[in-house]
């Protein structure tokens, strides 16, 4: 009888074993005689296995895998003996557990426990009857394999723990475990970490969190933001733990106490550092300390600013140095940050922003603006008056006593027409005029010497003081009236019609000598305008607007010549500065002028003739009757009244034709010289429905290939000469008449495309005219009929075959004959016209040969 099992690893409990006791009290009511023949029976029955998918086989190396836990008296296998053995013997680790049937049968006799022992190394040998050994020793393995049978255990029943303020979220601060004696290998010795309870709970926010596989408890987000020990000094965690990876609903736990004390950040930004600049002493000098809430953390430092050296360094133990003497001058501040790695490099919180100031000491001099300043003062001015600030610049740090300067003049030249002309305010640098009024025929100009000073050094600037010229003489004109000027009104714009002359005696070619000339009377449209020469003050007079004796004939003109400086007080421009001229335009006839150069107008292109379509107007200078005629009017479709300049349709319009149409009108003096002027006149046609749609082009091409095998397709163009809309034009489709219709079918593709369609595919082959009627849906709707030819034809390689026939324009056979025969007719003809005359030529000379023989006499 043989059982099969699994290959390898045999699994006892799958088998359903039965009481070894249970089994025997049934085999008992059976047959009482043989009580203890049945209980070995059942044994082998109910449990017996091997790894060859049998419950009994010979001797031989076995592995058995049997749950821990089981029931006791399990049969394990029953092994054969080989004459001449009679029993067996089981050695190894039994523990009291295993043994052997002589007649072969392994079994248990108490529950395994894997936890005790995870492998049992047996040793079966067969003997035989005098008690030798026959086979064996044999290795047996029992791999007891494990259930969850053990509950998980935190190593201690409370935690203690501390973290700092703002660590950085999710690095572990401490850890808590559990031990499960299950195997780890399966799922009863996975482990799974969770907080169940967090006190206090602000705001049911938690602040920690644990890794559920290591229980390394560290910080959430909100709890790296919001802890402080200041509120809330400790905080208390009820951390479980679950065996079957807490996927199970019959796992087993455990609980236990976390307390946790928060302690104050030391990450925190140090304060301010201020160095002295220029410092002489030894470097790296220490400035500052920083300190990760741990030891071991690794410092660096991070610029900001990009420089290209950073001159401060930070140690191991978060000592920051700045390595070299620093100058305020070049660089007044520094901002950069310092960072804590953990040893991965890993950033443990968020940088430390450093600020360093470097303090100024006194070592710049100062300076001067320039190599030279130069001021202006105008002679006659007041005692007291500001001529001009002198400021002199120190690169050390301002609003410090580094940086404070002090003014004063300790030279003048020259010291005339006395020494102590000029003073210069202490602290502002506020030069004024001390001594007494200038005049700039004494001297023109004066040069300073400043010293300007801090605490600990001296300067010496120079000050150019010019003296310049007031305004206190007014432009004087050279004659007060310069006649009359006569001039045609088509004098051209731009031309120089008169020049005029004012003097001024202030100093030359400044603001208070300069001249510049305005019309102050008789020039209200501003038909004139005066150019100033900067070199003589001469002003020229020209025309900037066309002259116009229609208008004003006389111009009766007065300007006045002023300086762009002001005049000083006390001073005011006279009749002196004042002079005019008259101007009288005379008449020149001019052509009439247009209104406007172009007219536009808009019509319906059926508009019925004789419709007003448009007006123009022109006006005569001299005021003379204006006649209006037509040019350019290539259709004839307008005329103008001659009189009024009103213009009509004279023949029906089409804007299919000309869609705008141009004309030029001519506007001719009546009497007079008969001068004429020209306009332009645009009339824009606007559409109407009066053209039907029709085939966008010839089709003569169009064919199906015959039979027709399924319905055939062609696809037409349609188009309308109106203007479409700004959407595409809507034409349907209809056929005419009815057999059409019982043979096909024609519907819109798009726009201006249609398809024709056969409705089935018993055609004859020939060609067929399909008549269609195109409506274009226009305001009225217009319609069309259009034939389309289709052939029905054999295809070759997708082309319509036709037998070759007389085409179009080749001549048939009969007629290339006759008009061979015609050219071999005409050859001959001209063959035998040159031989007549060759034969002609030949008789010729033979007479005129014969006469002059007989008119030569005979000689001896």
């Amino acid at each position: 009888m043989n059982f099969y099992v699994t290959n390898t690893v045999q699994t006892i409990n799958s088998l359903n074993p039965i009481n070894l006791k249970e089994v025997s009290i049934q085999k008992t009511t059976m047959m009482r005689a043989q009580l203890h023949c049945l209980c070995l029976l059942t044994l082998y029955l109910t449990a017996g296995y091997g790894q060859e998918r049998k419950f009994s086989g010979p001797l031989k190396p076995m592995t058995f895998s049997i749950f821990e836990g089981q029931e006791p008296s399990q049969v394990i296998f029953q092994f054969k003996a080989n004459p001449p053995a009679v029993t067996f013997k089981l050695t190894g680790e039994t523990d009291g557990i295993f043994q052997i049937q002589p007649d072969g049968l392994l079994y248990h006799n108490k529950a395994l426990d894997r936890e005790t022992r995870a492998v049992h190394k047996l040793q079966v040998s067969t003997l035989d009857a005098y008690g030798a050994t026959v086979e064996g020793p044999v290795p047996i393995t029992i791999e007891v394999k494990d259930i969850n049978d053990n509950r998980p255990t935190f190593l201690q029943p409370n935690y203690e723990g501390s973290v700092r303020q703002n660590s950085r979220p999710g690095k572990p601060f401490m850890y808590v475990n559990a031990t499960d004696l299950d195997d780890p290998a399966t799922p009863n010795g996975q482990l799974i970490y969770e907080i169940i309870i967090q006190l206090p709970k602000i705001n049911d926010v938690m602040y920690f969190q644990i890794n559920n596989k290591t229980g390394a408890i560290s910080l959430t987000l909100e709890g790296s933001r919001e802890l402080d020990p200041i509120k809330n000094p400790s905080y208390r965690l009820v951390v479980s733990v679950k065996d079957m990876g807490g996927q199970n609903d019959h796992s087993f736990s455990d609980s236990t106490s976390v307390n946790i004390m928060v302690k104050e950040n030391i990450w925190k930004a140090p304060e301010p550092v201020e160095i002295v600049e220029n410092s002489t002493d030894p470097h790296p000098i220490k400035i500052t300390q920083v300190q990760w809430n741990e030891p071991g953390a690794q410092y660096s430092l991070v610029d900001k600013e990009k420089l290209s050296t950073l001159p401060f360094s930070i140690d191991q133990e978060g000592g920051i140095y700045v390595t070299q003497p620093l100058d305020r001058e070049e660089k007044d501040s520094y901002v950069f940050y310092a960072v804590a790695k953990d040893e991965i490099g890993k950033p443990l919180a968020f940088p430390l922003q450093i600020r360093v100031k470097v303090k100024d000491i006194n070592d710049n001099p100062p300076t001067c603006p320039s190599a030279v300043t130069v001021f202006e003062v105008q002679e006659n001015e007041d005692i007291g008056s500001n001529i001009g600030t002198f400021i002199g610049h120190d690169m050390d740090e301002e609003n410090t006593a580094n940086s404070v300067l002090v003014y004063k003049i300790v030279d003048q030249i020259p010291k005339l027409p006395k020494e102590g002309l000029f003073l210069v305010q202490t602290y502002s640098g506020v030069v004024q005029l001390a001594g007494q009024s200038l005049k700039k025929q004494d001297t023109p100009q004066y040069n300073l010497t400043i010293e300007v000073s801090d605490k600990d050094f001296k300067t010496l600037c120079h000050v150019e003081i010019n003296v310049i010229d007031i305004n206190d003489q007014i432009p004087i004109f050279e004659k007060s009236d310069y006649g009359n000027l006569t001039l045609a009104e088509d004098t051209a714009v731009g031309s120089t019609i008169l020049t005029i002359q004012a003097t001024d005696t202030d100093e030359p070619f400044t603001g208070s000598s300069k001249i510049l000339y305005r019309i102050i009377q008789g020039d209200s449209e501003g038909r004139l305008g005066i150019d100033t020469d900067p070199h003589t003050n001469a002003g020229y007079v020209i025309i900037k607007k066309p002259l116009d004796f229609e208008t004003v004939a006389v111009h009766n003109i007065v300007f006045q010549a002023e300086n762009p400086e002001p005049l000083v007080s006390g001073v005011n421009y006279n009749t002196s500065s004042s002079a005019k001229f008259k101007l009288i335009v005379t008449d020149v006839n001019e052509a009439p002028q247009f209104s406007q150069r172009i007219y536009q107008e808009k019509i319906r292109e059926d508009v019925a003739v004789g419709t007003k379509v448009g007006n123009v107007t022109a006006k005569d200078p001299e005021n003379l009757d204006i006649s209006y005629s037509l040019r350019d009017n290539t259709r004839g479709w307008l005329k103008i009244d001659p009189v009024t300049g009103e213009i009509f349709t004279t023949a029906p319009l089409d804007r299919e034709a000309e869609s705008l149409y141009r004309v030029q009108v001519m506007a001719t003096e009546v009497g007079g010289s008969s001068q004429s002027s020209i306009a332009s006149f645009h009339l824009t046609l606007l559409d109407v429905n009066d053209n039907p749609p029709r085939l966008a082009k010839e089709y003569t091409g169009l064919f199906l290939c015959h039979p027709l095998h399924q319905e055939g397709t062609l696809i037409f163009e349609v188009t309308d000469d109106d203007q479409w809309s700004l959407s595409s034009p809507r034409f349907s489709y209809s056929l005419v008449s009815e057999s059409s219709r019982n043979d096909w079918e024609v519907s819109r593709v798009n726009g201006t495309h249609a398809k024709l369609s056969t409705k089935h595919t018993n055609f004859e082959e020939g060609l067929y005219s399909v008549p269609i009627r195109i409506n274009d849906g226009g305001r009225p709707p217009l319609e069309g009929v259009v034939s389309l030819p289709v052939t029905f034809c054999t295809c070759v390689d997708g082309h319509c075959f036709q037998p070759a026939g007389h085409q179009a324009g080749m001549p048939t056979v009969g007629m290339a004959v006759g008009i061979l025969l015609t050219t071999f007719l005409v050859i001959g003809i001209i063959l035998a016209v040159v031989f007549i005359r060759i034969k002609k030529s030949e008789g010729k000379d033979t007479v005129e040969s014969a006469q002059a023989s007989e008119a030569q006499p005979l000689r001896n």
